[in-house]
């Protein structure tokens, strides 16, 4: 059964996840949901970034009557995040949310449950269906002796078997732990015996750097098994990095196409203009343009246009000086302070 091409199909708002349909980029804002015009302009940064699906918090009945607010001046599916307290699922249900994220082991008595899954039903809102390693029911943790894969799998199990009792089926999946190698285990268990798309990611990953580590390592190992529906690389800043952060990883693994790529070298005593600085300039400035390219930045001739061949467009430094070249052949040189300029004068004209 594994494969994201075996799973089933679930429409949020106007996007479709499972299937074999592209995997999607999401991310969480920070804000509160209650501070509507700060929600949305985070939210419409991320968008800029690209993401693609975007979760807010909804701990208040006033953050619950904020998203139709919300929901009308973006552009993409609105997600609700709930923990505890079932009214607040219902109201965000009945206020227009693309989708919702509960744990069914968090919010109550069955009864609670099964009222969040009519009102999802009448709309035909999807259930996201979370568990989590610091949230394994006492009993699977006695049966299991603690936290681990088969824990996990089975948590998330025994609550879409209860929503199905409850005769509901449009559900997602996540199961997330900090543990990178057990997260990736579960998933991969949980895909060999259930059909429902999956949103991955390691949670709690940490700082830009660790979360970074983490996650890359964590959805790699996930997503080239041909796991995952959607993803979330989970950092501790701007939610906008995650979105860059996510979108690299879908690229390196050949699952996404778009968007330049940027190699540059590791700098040695070569290197004769300011190449780290460089570097960042060009990640930052290429952002703005939907070209299909890889763009090089070199540290000096040795590691210049012969050995990034394979780049579309690059610079190879010289003694405070550039060498702008195409596929390895020598455009011309330029001084060191108008690299970026040149680059970027290079890709205006590729665009057109």
């Amino acid at each position: 059964m594994t494969g994201r091409e075996h799973t089933r199909t679930v429409q949020i708002g106007d996007k479709v996840i499972g299937g074999g349909n592209p995997i999607l980029i999401q991310s969480m804002t920070n804000t509160r949901t209650e501070d509507v015009e700060s929600t949305v302009r985070q939210i419409l940064q991320l968008e800029e970034a690209g993401c693609e699906l975007v979760r807010c918090t909804v701990p208040t009945m006033e953050a619950a009557l904020a998203l139709p607010q919300i929901r009308n001046r973006i552009h993409i599916p609105l997600v609700a995040d709930i923990h505890f307290n079932y009214k607040l699922a219902i109201a965000a249900i009945e206020n227009g949310a693309d989708k919702i994220r509960i744990n069914p082991g968090n919010i109550g008595s069955s009864d609670n449950v099964r009222a969040v899954v009519d009102a999802a039903r009448e709309r035909q809102v999807p259930i996201r269906v979370g568990v989590n390693s610091g949230s394994l029911e006492k009993d699977l943790l006695e049966q299991y002796h603690g936290v681990c894969a088969k824990a996990l799998v089975q948590s998330a199990l025994d609550k879409c078997h209860m929503i199905e009792e409850m005769n509901y089926d449009n559900l997602v999946v996540s199961i997330k732990s900090s543990d990178v190698l057990m997260c990736a285990d579960a998933y991969k268990q949980f895909a060999e015996v259930s059909d429902y798309p999956l949103h991955v990611g390691i949670t709690e990953a940490g700082t830009i750097l660790s979360g970074n580590i983490k996650s890359s390592i964590g959805l790699a190992l996930i997503l080239s098994e041909g796991i995952g529906d959607t993803i979330r690389v989970s950092l501790t800043g701007d939610p906008c990095e995650e979105i860059k952060s996510a979108r690299l990883i879908l690229r390196t693994l050949g699952l996404r196409r778009g968007g330049i790529e940027v190699v540059s070298c590791p700098t040695c005593g070569r290197t004769r203009i300011d190449l780290i600085s460089l570097a960042s300039q060009v990640e930052n400035m290429v952002q703005a343009y939907p070209l299909d390219l890889k763009v090089a930045v070199m540290g000096c001739v040795v590691n210049g246009p012969g050995e990034a061949r394979e780049a579309d467009i690059g610079v190879a430094g010289g003694v405070g000086e550039g060498l702008l070249f195409r596929h390895g052949e020598i455009l011309r040189k330029v001084p060191e302070e108008q690299i970026l300029q040149a680059l970027q004068d290079e890709l205006d004209h590729w665009e057109s």
